[in-house]
Formats: C-alpha cells, sequence, structure tokens
C-alpha cells in the first residue's frame, strides 16, 4: 500500500491512496488450479525416468501448506498498513474484490472433477504412467484436493458472512466439497456469539491439545449448527423435524449439496472413489479446525456480573499480519477486525494494535499444531505474557485446570518469564 500526491491549480494536494495488493489477491488462485499446474512436470519427469520424483508432486497441497508458505512468509515476512478511513467505502464497494473469491469456485470444482478421474484411472499413459496412479500418489492427491477443500472453507467463509442472497449460496456451494456445510450456521450464529468462552467449540483452551479440541469441535460444531437451526426454525412458527421444513434449514441443504456433489462423482468415477471422498473431507475440515485452534487459544473473554461476557475486542483473537497468508487466506490472519465487524470485505480488514500476534503466519504454524510439546513452548508463555502472569484469566481447559490453579492462584501477578516456564512444566506432566 502507498499513498501519491497529486495536485492542480486548483485543488489543494491531496493523497491518492492505492491498493498494492490489488492484483496480488489473484495468488489466492494458485491452491485451486495446482493440481493442474503441475501435470506438466508430472509428465517431464515421467519423460525422464524420474517416476517417484513425478508420482511426489501430486502431493502439491500438503507441500503448499506445510512448506512453500511458510517460507514464503518467512522471506517476506508482515504487511503493516492499513487502508486509510477516507477510503474504506469506495474499497469496500469495489466488486473486484469479490470476484476474486467467486473465481475460487469454478477453480475449485474442476480440480475435484480432475482428481476424482485421477484417483481411479486404471490408465494414465498420457501422463507416462504405466496404468494407474500407486497408493503413494493416490494419497497426495487426495491430500491435496483435501487442502483446496480447507482452503475454500475460508473462501466460504469470506462469503457466508455477506448480507447478498448470491454469496451466501455461493458459501454452501464452496463447503460442499468438504462435507463441512454446518460451518455455514454455527460459524456466523455460534462462534462470533461465543468465541473465547469455555462454551464455545471453535475457542481452544490453555492446556488443550490439538488432538484434544477436534473432535470437541468436530461434533460440537455440529450438535450446535443443528440446535441454531432448529431454533431459527421454530422462531418461524414451523416444526423443524417437519419434512417440509428440510429444503429451508441451511444445516440440511448445505449437506444436501454435499451429497449430490460426491453421488454424482461416485456414479460416474465408480466406489473406488469412496476414500478418495473420505481422505480428502476429512483432511480439508481439519485444516479449517487447525486454524480455529490457533485463533483463539487459551484467550478469555471476562463475565460481568450479569452473567454475561464482555464484548469481543481486538485482546480475544491471535492475529498474524504476515503478507504472504494472509493474500492466500484473504486476510483472515487480520482476525481481531473480523470479529468486531463480521460483515466487513476482506480487503477492508485492519490489523490492529491491541491483539496478541502469533509469531508467525497461520500456514507456518498449522502443522506445529500437530505437536503439543511444541505448541506449548511456543505458545503458552504468549497467553501468561498477554495477561501479565494471570493465568486465572486465561480459558483454561479442564483437565488442567486443578494444577494450573494450584500453582498460580496464590500469586496471579507472577512475572512472565517466571510464568511461562513454570506453566509449560505443569501442563506437559
Amino acid at each position: 500500500m502507498r499513498t501519491e500526491t497529486r495536485t492542480d491549480a486548483n485543488t489543494p494536494e491531496t493523497p491518492a491512496w492505492r491498493d498494492r495488493k490489488r492484483y496480488l489477491w489473484l495468488l489466492g488462485l494458485i491452491a485451486p488450479t495446482a493440481l493442474f499446474l503441475v501435470l506438466p512436470f508430472v509428465w517431464g519427469l515421467n519423460q525422464a525416468g524420474w517416476s517417484t520424483a513425478a508420482q511426489a508432486l501430486f502431493w502439491i497441497g500438503p507441500i503448499l501448506i506445510y512448506l512453500l508458505l511458510p517460507a514464503l512468509d518467512l522471506r517476506f515476512g508482515a504487511d503493516g498498513q492499513n487502508a486509510p478511513d477516507e477510503v474504506m467505502a469506495a474499497l469496500e464497494n469495489d466488486k473486484y474484490y469479490r470476484y476474486c473469491t467467486y473465481a475460487y469456485i469454478p477453480f475449485q470444482y474442476a480440480s475435484v472433477v480432475l482428481g476424482a478421474y485421477l484417483f481411479t484411472a486404471s490408465n494414465l499413459s498420457w501422463l507416462g504412467f504405466d496404468g494407474g496412479l500407486g497408493w503413494p500418489a493416490k494419497i497426495g492427491l487426495a491430500l491435496s484436493i483435501g487442502a483446496l477443500g480447507g482452503i475454500g472453507i475460508n473462501t466460504a467463509h469470506e462469503m457466508g458472512h455477506k448480507k447478498e442472497s448470491l454469496e451466501r449460496w455461493l458459501s454452501k456451494i464452496t463447503l460442499a466439497q468438504s462435507c463441512y456445510g454446518h460451518f455455514y450456521v454455527e460459524h456466523n450464529r455460534g462462534h462470533h456469539v461465543r468465541v473465547a468462552t469455555p462454551e464455545d467449540p471453535a475457542s481452544a483452551r490453555f492446556g488443550e491439545t490439538f488432538w484434544e479440541f477436534l473432535p470437541r469441535t468436530v461434533f460440537g460444531s455440529l450438535r450446535s449448527a443443528l440446535h441454531l437451526e432448529a431454533q431459527r426454525i421454530r422462531r418461524l412458527g414451523k416444526n423443524p423435524w417437519n419434512p417440509r421444513t428440510w429444503p429451508g434449514n441451511d444445516v440440511l441443504n448445505a449437506w444436501a449439496m454435499s451429497i449430490v456433489l460426491w453421488g454424482v462423482l461416485i456414479a460416474v468415477f465408480g466406489p473406488g472413489l469412496i476414500p478418495f471422498v473420505l481422505i480428502q473431507a476429512v483432511y480439508g475440515f481439519s485444516l479449517l479446525e487447525s486454524v480455529n485452534y490457533l485463533e483463539h487459544y487459551g484467550l478469555l473473554r471476562r463475565k460481568r456480573d450479569s452473567g454475561r461476557y464482555e464484548r469481543c475486542t481486538p485482546e480475544h483473537s491471535w492475529n498474524s499480519d504476515h503478507i504472504v497468508t494472509n493474500l492466500f487466506l484473504y486476510h483472515l490472519q487480520r482476525h481481531s477486525d473480523h470479529h468486531a465487524n463480521p460483515t466487513r470485505r476482506y480487503q477492508t480488514l485492519r490489523s490492529m494494535a491491541e491483539a496478541p500476534n502469533l509469531p508467525s503466519g497461520y500456514a507456518s504454524l498449522i502443522g506445529v499444531t500437530y505437536f503439543p510439546p511444541v505448541w506449548r513452548k511456543l505458545m503458552d508463555h504468549r497467553v501468561l505474557e498477554h495477561y501479565d502472569g494471570d493465568i486465572t484469566r486465561a480459558n483454561i481447559h479442564p483437565r488442567v485446570r486443578d494444577k494450573v490453579l494450584a500453582r498460580y492462584g496464590g500469586d496471579p501477578r507472577i512475572p512472565p518469564r517466571e510464568a511461562s516456564g513454570r506453566a509449560d512444566l505443569e501442563v506437559t506432566r
């Protein structure tokens, strides 16, 4: 982002702001086109006799998430600039930015169909293979399609918050691949209400491992979505269990899209596609949940005397302003502003100084969440420092609550450096 100065004979100097990331947002289309992009290289490696390397390229999704994006985040660092207030309205209404998200969907589904074909084909001689793919390549292919589905959930997230009916339906269509259509309901009407509280299944607790969090958030979010949608239908004076209401049920019609999508593809490509469907779906929504895990880890909104929680503020979301991952995730890492202004479009989200910051971009940390001791060493002291050493202000996992409070309850103002080392020890026992 930069400002220029324009002057003429009749007007004083006025700054003209230009979004230097305007065309960089198209990099978000790398994920849904990656499979197409690697096929010429697969053919070339096979022609050179490097068949093992050719099959490794089908792992392009995990390679992108765990290697390329973290390396690029390290190389290019943080963005650090916000659009000035005077251009916000024009930037918000610039339809180019929403078209960038719309373009994700046709490429996403073209890749899904291509992936289904490659997974089940028995003759891929045109790619230089003798027969079909081996299972190592098939697993990599399914994970790569799952990766674009996981990133697609974030694209659906951007559209699902908007008021336009078209964008809300496009959100459900994008979610159909990962069979996670209930996210549309739970995220908007559940997570944004309960964020950074013990009641929220999508807010990770201090001392809770990712592997404990994953089943809690998957099944908790599912139950919450069904409950919230049933409540909405009852408020309309209808019975949510009456089949006549099911077409208008936002959970059921989203799931129906998944059934139609994969039912058609299995009919076309055969039951051999079923492992592909399962692998890509589970991996796709697990990527979403690993991001959920790191976005609010250990953060807690205080409960007022009235029994209601305080308003969500920037201090209740972990942020990262690393520019490369932000380009792929449509500024999702500017998460505090998103919770303050859920309908605000991604191009106008701001980096907020009051928000606690992660040590790197989301892509760099997704893999870290899989290793609890490494994650705790990296993040537990940051939670404590954020609360000035007062662990009682954190959202503590019940499994470690007694140990942690016994250790810190008598002296809630432990210096952060001392607290962090002792907390790591206590949680890992």
